[in-house]
């Protein structure tokens, strides 16, 4: 069972995460829907909304609450996020809440000692909206999925991303539902470490797929990474938990510093591809969330 103080913190920093994984999960798809489908695409930018409205909320209570491992990972924000916001707004025309990073990005890690008194039952509230606005999200990604396998609808996003994006919100309700009964899930090693190491494969073949055919030595990095975590995953079951613990951290740390670095590319303009920026400072934030994880365990 959580303390109340735990409780609290871990809420954060989840909501932190995930909030705005969300937020832009919707923006993605608001931006590869086709006009015609205008009542998709403001659901999406309604959805997107109400995540950012949530996101205002957390960085607000979070600061002083947050640790400085997490503070410091650059999982919520990194040196390439509000630059990537303002392109990619400029670019499309869909809105992004930039402020929000910018109050981010000045969130401190110093201790609150009146935590507990103050914040219990507002992140209480803050989870509890987070989950309804989940279960909306997953609903809509799910009709979409339906609709795109149907060609009822097309979207410039393979059927793969929206299963992906539609299991990463499935998985934050989870961790939601559970922190609202005082509780982590506690998986055994190979399932949590699968999970994300699914995760990292799935981000490189989408890299791998949106690179321009001329980007030869990014497509065989990329290809390289999606072989590497899927054998990770493959041979979990087999390995010794310490082995599989430091490879996934070895490979996480590797292909964190890819998308760093793919990401300023993609900003300076310097890679020929269809990513856009936001997707590759998002994607390298996951890498930064799924690091600090496997250094907690290690």
């Amino acid at each position: 069972m959580l303390s109340s103080e735990e409780f609290i913190r871990i809420s954060l920093e989840i909501n932190l995460f995930f909030q705005r994984i969300m937020k832009e999960h919707l923006f993605f798809i608001e931006i590869n829907l086709q006009p015609v489908q205008s009542s998709f695409i403001a659901k999406a930018n309604e959805l997107k909304l109400r995540f950012e409205r949530l996101l205002e909320e957390t960085v607000i209570h979070a600061n002083g609450i947050i640790t400085k491992d997490t503070f410091e990972s650059n999982e919520f924000v990194t040196p390439y996020t509000l630059k990537a916001e303002e392109l990619n707004s400029k670019l499309t025309g869909a809105s992004i809440n930039i402020g929000i990073t910018k109050a981010e990005l000045g969130l401190a890690n110093t201790k609150n000692s009146d935590c507990e008194a103050r914040l219990e039952s507002i992140v209480w509230d803050l989870n509890n909206r987070s989950i309804n606005a989940l279960k909306e999200v997953i609903a809509y990604k799910k009709k979409l999925l339906d609709l795109v396998s149907e060609c009822k609808i097309f979207i410039t996003l393979y059927d793969e991303m929206l299963e992906h994006v539609t299991e990463e919100a499935e998985y934050y309700l989870k961790l939601l539902q559970s922190l609202q009964k005082r509780k982590i899930i506690r998986k055994p090693l190979c399932e949590g470490l699968n999970f994300w190491n699914h995760i990292m494969s799935e981000h490189a073949e989408f890299i791998d797929g949106m690179l321009d055919p001329t980007e030869d030595a990014l497509k065989k990095a990329v290809k390289t990474f999606a072989v590497e975590f899927e054998k990770l995953v493959k041979d979990c079951i087999t390995s010794a938990e310490k082995d599989m613990l430091q490879k996934s951290l070895k490979s996480t740390e590797n292909i964190k510093d890819f998308k760093g670095k793919s990401t300023e590319g993609l900003l300076a303009c310097k890679i020929k591809s269809i990513i856009p920026p936001l997707l590759a400072d998002h994607v390298l934030r996951e890498a930064n969330h799924y690091l600090r994880i496997l250094m907690a365990l290690d």
